[in-house]
């Protein structure tokens, strides 16, 4: 049997994950002819589905598509049964997406497996890889509502909502030859699981900046959403003095500002965006009465947040005030941050400093993952991969292959010193 303790082996610099990942951005894996989407359930995401289990196949896996559509691949350990460290991304994509987002994860995931089955190789525990099939929400107006299944967190399946062309969940679920009534037997209990670790791109330009393959994450960034509405008085561009004016779009202005100044001013994991805004009535000739913006905050604890909130919130009335322009304010959205596990990350770190000779970088994740839902049944860790210009949910995303050859190195030795930690005794489980 080979030895879980020394370096694994050099790995080809081409990486295989990268390749299959740009094999997958193309019909038939995406649904449309021209770029990457591939929705969950689709024709895409069935062929996708075949194809990545052939390759779990291929790596010594068995492969199953559980409840809730999500494709899983075992590798099984010592023991038949042991709990399983678990491995993920998911498999869908956004409109005209990259390739990598995600389905890199996937494909490292069964790379790991694949070099362990070479070297004829079992662990304490078994692997799982587990590609989930609705990360993004881009077809259902629903985000992860598969890796909520798993972790045990959904309540009950919204099968009515329905999806662009008015199909409703229900009826894609049959179709699918899924029963709606067992979608939630997709969950793991606690006792099968010893821990998840996803690989990702970062989606953000860190990394890069710091001329660094890939780093480690601390936490998933809490997030506030707010629509915000200022509300002047609209009026003749030619008449209207400025100094009676009530601009809507004016304090707009004056607000995002303020907005951008907040969010600069504290720690690097905060940042505060406004990415939509709404004008009216919208006529060049016409002072603008209403406008209308949405404001996404986040950081990586809840502290820095609502720190953050506050100021902005109290910037705004002011602002409102100082113009006699009427504010509302209205919160989404809020997510807590979730940490990950700090004896994980700190395990991954280790591993990184041992297989790039550097110290690990971390980061907290602004983007959500499939990781901060799964944190509600086992302990979770990230790593980041660098992509370039931090570019995602674009056809220009793009990662390099020593990049991916070297967050594989780092999963690898990330598993060999898990399995040869005396904490980790295999136990097993009644399913």
């Amino acid at each position: 049997m080979p030895s879980l303790h020394g370096q694994p082996e050099a790995l080809p610099t081409d990486s295989r994950a990268v390749k299959r990942c740009d094999q997958l951005g193309a019909h038939p894996f995406s649904d449309t002819q021209d770029g990457l989407f591939r929705a969950y359930l689709s024709d895409a995401y069935k062929a996708t589905c075949t194809q990545v289990a052939q390759w779990m196949h291929e790596a010594g896996m068995t492969s199953r598509m559980d409840a809730a559509g999500n494709l899983i691949g075992r590798y099984e350990g010592q023991t038949p049964g042991a709990p399983a460290l678990l491995i993920g991304s998911h498999l869908d994509s956004v409109r005209n997406a990259g390739r990598y987002d995600g389905m890199l994860g996937v494909m490292l995931g069964i790379e790991v497996v694949a070099h362990f089955a070479a070297q004829g190789l079992r662990l304490p525990f078994a692997l799982e890889v587990i590609g989930f099939g609705d990360e993004e929400g881009s077809r259902f107006p629903t985000s992860m509502l598969t890796s909520r299944a798993v972790a045990g967190t959904l309540d009950a399946l919204p099968l009515d909502t329905v999806d662009a062309n008015g199909t409703t969940l229900r009826d894609v679920l049959h179709s699918n030859g899924l029963d709606p009534t067992r979608y939630l037997e997709a969950a793991y209990k606690p006792q099968q699981v010893l821990a998840y670790m996803e690989a990702h791109i970062e989606q953000g330009p860190v990394l890069e900046a710091a001329n660094m393959g890939v780093g480690v994450v601390t936490a998933i960034a809490a997030q506030y959403r707010f629509k915000v509405s200022m509300q002047g008085v609209a009026g003749h561009a030619g008449t209207m003095p400025m100094s009676l004016r009530k601009d809507a779009l004016a304090a707009a202005a004056q607000a995002i500002a303020a907005i951008e100044r907040i969010g600069a001013s504290g720690p690097e994991d905060l940042v505060a965006t406004v990415g939509q805004l709404f004008v009216g009535p919208g006529a060049s000739n016409v002072v603008p009465g209403q406008a209308t913006f949405s404001l996404d905050i986040r950081a990586g604890t809840a502290q820095v947040r609502d720190k953050a909130a506050a100021e902005i919130c109290a910037a705004l009335h002011t602002i409102a005030q100082q113009r006699g322009i009427t504010l509302a304010l209205e919160r989404q959205n809020d997510l807590p941050p979730t940490p990950c596990d700090p004896d994980l990350t700190e395990r991954l770190a280790t591993s990184v400093a041992r297989v790039t000779g550097h110290t690990a970088r971390r980061l907290v994740s602004g983007a959500g993952h499939d990781a901060m839902v799964m944190a509600a049944l086992t302990p979770v860790c990230m790593v980041f991969i660098r992509c370039k210009e931090g570019i995602s949910h674009n056809p220009a995303e793009a990662v390099r292959h020593d990049d991916a050859q070297q967050a594989l190195l780092v999963m690898l030795d990330f598993i060999r010193t898990l399995a040869a930690s005396p904490a980790q005794e295999p136990t097993e489980f009644s399913a």
